[in-house]
Formats: structure tokens, sequence, C-alpha cells
């Protein structure tokens, strides 16, 4: 996929935003891309909601490439932790920071769960 274009915001979002925050705007990003009755993202939700993360300019190929880069089940979309995952990777300067950001994370959801 040809990333010349890419903004990387991620790490910014991290700094501002914390862990449970950043996640928590990973979560939207997902919802706004997600074939709402399937509740995955597809190549075709992908495309017709692309231009709602400032995405318009990527190929189908690109897009198709996203997809195929964070399946990891093989079943040809996206579920949510496959989108976050892939949205990580995605970051270069983020995974430096990644491991503390999904502990501080998972730490928050297991104290929403107590």
């Amino acid at each position: 996929m040809d990333q010349s274009g890419f903004q990387d915001f991620l790490p910014l979002m991290a700094d501002k935003l914390g862990g449970e925050g950043l996640i928590g705007e990973l979560c939207n990003g997902f919802r706004l891309l997600m074939d709402a009755d399937k509740g995955v993202i597809t190549f075709e939700s992908l495309k017709n909601n692309s231009s709602l993360l400032g995405l318009e300019d990527l190929t189908d190929d690109d897009l198709m490439s996203m997809v195929k880069e964070g399946d990891f089940d093989g079943d040809g979309a996206l579920n949510q932790m496959e989108f976050c995952v892939l949205m990580f990777r995605l970051s270069p300067d983020l995974m430096d920071q990644s491991q503390f950001l999904l502990e501080e994370a998972l730490e928050q959801e297991e104290f929403n769960y107590l």
C-alpha cells in the first residue's frame, strides 16, 4: 500500500488522549467505517465511508490491501480488534508507545468490569 501521503496522527492523539482515549477514538473510527448490518469493516464499507476519515484519495487497491493486511482470521473483513491492531501497525511512531498504551487501556477495562 502506498503510504507516501499518509500523515500519522495517532502518536499525537495518544499523547493528548492517553491509552484509553485513543482506544475510544479508534472504536469511533471503526464504527464510522463498518458495515452497520454486518458489524465489521468490509471492502465496500471502507470504500463507501473512507472520505469520513480523509481517506478518499486511496485507490481500491490500497483499500483492499488495508483489509487484507488487517484480516487475521481470513474472513475478508476487519472486526474491531483487527482494525485497532492495523491502525497501530500503520503508525510506526506509535508502535514504540503501543505496549504502554495497550497495558493502560487493558487495565482501565479490567477496572471497569470490577
